[in-house]
């Protein structure tokens, strides 16, 4: 059983999920649901990248550079 959910988009937003089902032939909902996962994946993803990281510092395995010495001159 699907739980609905009611969202509410800007215009601009709402026209360009629209046109996108459109031109996929798809509905919105459809069209919705693949976006949100998309993005859940690729927050995951980060999520683990920074914990990997900060893991890497924190074990010492990782020396952190000072600001200043990463931008170039």
């Amino acid at each position: 059983m699907l739980n609905v959910m009611e969202v509410h988009f800007a215009p601009g937003v709402e026209k360009q999920l629209n046109d996108l089902a459109e031109q996929s032939g798809r509905g919105t909902d459809e069209v919705l649901q693949d976006a949100l996962a998309g993005y859940f994946e690729e927050l995951a993803g980060t999520r683990d990248m920074l914990n990997s990281r900060y893991d890497g510092l924190k074990s010492g395995g990782v020396m952190p550079i000072d600001g200043e010495e990463a931008l170039p001159a």
